[in-house]
């Protein structure tokens, strides 16, 4: 019989996890991946929430993990007028597709924000897959990129009910999403070669990520 087990990552957990997620996301949404970068670096970031960084095993073996940070929302002058969480990455080895592993790490991930007292979740994605959590487009609470943009894959997910009323403004993910694309050549020669390739989803997702949201709410 199967053992899932969800819990916090442990510093021994750390060159598992950016494998992990390294294998997850290699030329899903580009040649090669930087999420393995991206975590690296998040664990030594201001923005890191450790408490909210979990891995799921399965038989004792991890095969995805998710990670948290915090997102700001500004006002036109840049002031920071209200606070939200983000998770990504979140990833599952591919051999552990179609399990319901990913489900079940967010719902778990989720249940224990809420806990914790966060108010709010904004992530970024496809809305087909993160409705079935409650997200809904930022575009309901007036809630935009700094481009002014409202886009329909990024969706926000109220812990708290009226978290965002009167609180309209732009997202400000944190920076530690972002890598500098300079470090991930040095960063990726440590872990085993892997060819780069382009492929139908990085396509889709190009797609999906500049989709504006026209929906009205």
């Amino acid at each position: 019989m199967t053992e899932i087990k969800i819990r916090q990552e442990k510093k021994e957990d750390y060159t598992t996890v950016e494998k992990v997620t390294r294998d997850a996301f290699w030329n899903l949404y580009v040649p090669g991946c930087n999420e393995h970068l991206i975590i690296h670096n998040l664990r030594n970031h201001e923005d890191y929430i450790p408490e909210l960084t979990f891995v799921i095993e399965v038989d004792g073996r991890i095969v995805g993990s998710i990670f948290y940070s915090k997102t700001r929302i500004l006002d036109e002058s840049g002031k920071e007028i209200g606070q939200a969480i983000t998770f990504g990455p979140v990833s599952i080895v591919p051999e552990f597709h179609n399990m319901g592993l990913g489900s079940k790490l967010i719902n778990y991930s989720i249940d224990e924000a809420k806990k914790l007292g966060y108010k709010a979740i904004i992530i970024g994605g496809y809305p087909a897959y993160y409705q079935r959590f409650g997200f809904t487009g930022t575009k309901k609470f007036g809630l935009s990129l700094e481009d002014g943009n409202y886009y329909s894959g990024i969706m926000a997910l109220e812990l708290v009910p009226g978290t965002f009323d009167n609180v309209s403004g732009q997202i400000q993910f944190s920076s530690a999403l972002e890598p500098d694309e300079n470090e991930l050549e040095e960063f990726d020669a440590q872990f085993p070669h892997k060819e780069k390739k382009v492929t139908a989803s990085q396509e889709e997702f190009a797609k999906a990520a500049s989709e504006l949201d026209t929906k009205e709410y």
